[in-house]
């Protein structure tokens, strides 16, 4: 442990959620031994003393990250800032960090906004790291390990395939989706919308949301079986970050079971995940709803839909007379209403995130295959596997900026070996490891 007559560095957290419960106890473990203290920040301070613990390494305050005043004498205080707030609210942050001179952390894409900012945090020398938890974060550092390894002994990659997915452990998987729901509920339900761009055997595909959701579209994991996949919004943009023009193929996907891939597929079919027309759902029950919802869209009654479609909106109480009460919602909101009542995971049920990456590659003429693959378990509804790996990389990194042994500055996200080389060496001390086949 330091002396306690040194300063000491403070790390301050935005954001006290699902996903910050591991990063939390992670940084207070290290704030311990280093002598350093924990900022942990949220709109419910109550949440945020909760996840502290009682830690003498740590203080809990409320802040409403949209006033500025309070955004602001929080970062100024600050040696290194992570944010776990929604992706949205990141700017806000990230304009303290600049004026201030601080670090900034997040799991989230470097969206368009964050990627203006470039030159400004350039110049300000220091380092925004994004993209830094599991997927995106921990997919990008394993593969470009891989990568960059194949390609030092002279291997051409010919195709590449990144699987991820968030997904229920075995022994708590008891629904016929064969998924529970262990992140954002609304991410859930919107996930996909956008639609999916990749490269395969050359050519640059599309896919328009219908046609996302294929069930037959499956991968061989092992111990675990075949679960399907589907394309992960663009994956054109990370050809040139991962130095892979080379490769005929390039797609980066979500992984799910093939009956939650045929299920989705007929909630998308329904127009299910509709934001626009509003409901009055405390005058509705679901059944009301779903009728009314498929007249007027134009649909027929759903009862001659094939067995494993009915039995899946079955359980989700599409056709229950129960009372929706969440007042003036879309019909995405009723469906996410729905599904947290059935598929969120209960206390002590577990979580599984599974992580794969299939290369194919030739070497001294020879056509090779790695696969690298990462099975991690939750211990219970609150120590996710999915906290684990969001959070653990966010925690290790600010730990090794802290210590100076990353230095690098400007905008990045964690595909140079200065990042992932030691964060990947610490992920396996915490357990997170990689099996290649």
């Amino acid at each position: 442990m330091q002396s306690n007559t040194l300063p000491r560095k403070k790390i301050l957290l935005f954001g006290a959620g699902k996903s910050a419960t591991c990063l939390i106890d992670y940084l207070l473990r290290q704030a311990e031994h280093h002598n350093w203290h924990i900022v942990i920040a949220d709109g419910n301070v109550e949440l945020a003393r909760q996840k502290s613990g009682g830690s003498l390494y740590a203080t809990a305050v409320q802040v409403d990250v949209k006033m500025d005043a309070q955004r602001n004498a929080l970062i100024e205080q600050a040696d290194i800032v992570i944010s776990m707030l929604p992706p949205s609210l990141h700017s806000l942050i990230a304009g303290n960090c600049i004026t201030s001179g601080r670090h900034l952390l997040t799991a989230s894409y470097a969206d368009e906004e964050m990627k203006k900012l470039a030159p400004e945090i350039r110049k300000k020398g220091i380092l925004f790291l994004c993209e830094m938890g599991l997927d995106p974060g921990i997919d990008h550092m394993s593969a470009m390990q891989l990568i960059h390894r194949i390609h030092a002994t002279g291997g051409k990659i010919n195709s590449f395939y990144s699987h991820c997915g968030g997904l229920v452990a075995p022994e708590s998987d008891n629904n016929p989706w064969h998924y529970k729901i262990s992140w954002n509920p609304r991410n859930v339900v919107l996930a996909g919308k956008a639609g999916a761009v990749y490269r395969l055997d050359g050519r640059v595909k599309q896919l328009p949301y219908s046609s996302l959701f294929d069930p037959g579209r499956t991968v061989e994991i092992p111990g675990h079986g075949r679960l399907a996949w589907y394309p992960n919004r663009d994956s054109l943009p990370y050809i040139p970050l991962y130095g892979l023009a080379e490769s005929s193929t390039f797609i980066r996907t979500t992984l799910r079971h093939p009956d939650f891939c045929t299920g989705w597929k007929k909630i998308v079919e329904l127009n299910l995940t509709d934001e626009t027309k509003q409901y009055n759902s405390n005058e509705m029950s679901y059944k009301t709803f779903f009728e009314t919802h498929l007249r007027q869209n134009g649909f027929t009654k759903t009862d001659t839909l094939p067995g494993t479609e009915k039995a899946l909106l079955t359980y989700l109480g599409l056709y229950e007379d129960e009372r929706i009460n969440n007042g003036s919602c879309t019909a995405a909101g009723i469906l996410q209403t729905a599904i947290e009542k059935k598929l969120m995971l209960q206390p002590a049920d577990k979580d599984m995130i599974i992580l794969m990456h299939e290369i194919a590659y030739e070497f001294k003429t020879q056509s090779q295959k790695i696969t690298s693959t990462l099975i991690v378990k939750g211990e219970n509804s609150l120590h996710t596997a999915m906290a684990k790996t969001v959070g653990l990389p966010l925690g290790i990194a600010a730990v090794l900026m802290l210590q100076g042994k990353i230095s690098l500055t400007g905008l990045h996200i964690p595909i140079v070996p200065e990042i992932y080389g030691p964060v990947l060496e610490a992920l396996r001390k915490e357990g997170i490891v990689f099996k290649e086949s």
